[in-house]
């Protein structure tokens, strides 16, 4: 039996020109995350991080145009170096869970699970992501907004892959 596609989880991969446990690290410590990870052109002026099964990673990002956003990680798996599972949302100021800015029918929790494949010193990164326990409206907006996921992720991947090159 087929499954239908909004079951389906969205998923992209990258190969970085880096070794697995630097790029590990750079997404398991709070001063790396703060300077790459989000969108294209968006800043990270604040953050908090608990690396650990249980722990948070709460964060604020601000897009180019001011209008800032809160999100955060609940950690479920951490596998150094190999993956890291969490449950991921945008949140407010108090780390409690908010919708999306830009959609009022996105998912309200995503089930992320990033993994970390090395091959003669490059490094693939794997992100999928899957919505948690989401509304039939939910589900379809999800299915629906795989381009623009592709495209932040893509943007997310260019920036880990500059700060890989400069750190």
């Amino acid at each position: 039996m087929a499954s239908d596609p909004a079951d389906l989880p969205f998923v992209i991969a990258r190969t970085f020109d880096a070794p697995r446990d630097r790029v590990f690290e750079v997404w398991s410590k709070r001063e790396h995350l703060m300077r790459w990870f989000g969108p294209k052109g968006f800043t990270m002026p604040d953050a908090r991080l608990d690396f650990r099964p249980g722990g948070l990673f709460h964060y604020r990002m601000v897009s180019p145009d001011g209008h800032e956003m809160w999100g955060k990680f609940v950690f479920r798996e951490i596998l150094p170096p190999q993956r890291i599972v969490f449950v991921n949302s945008f949140s407010d100021a108090n780390a409690g869970l908010a919708r999306h800015p830009g959609s009022e029918m996105w998912p309200m929790e995503m089930l992320s699970t990033v993994t970390f494949a090395e091959h003669q010193g490059r490094t693939t990164v794997t992100v999928s992501w899957v919505p948690l326990n989401p509304t039939p409206a939910e589900r379809a907006t999800f299915d629906t907004g795989r381009e623009s996921m592709r495209t932040g992720w893509g943007g997310t991947f260019e920036r880990l892959a500059a700060y890989l090159a400069k750190n």
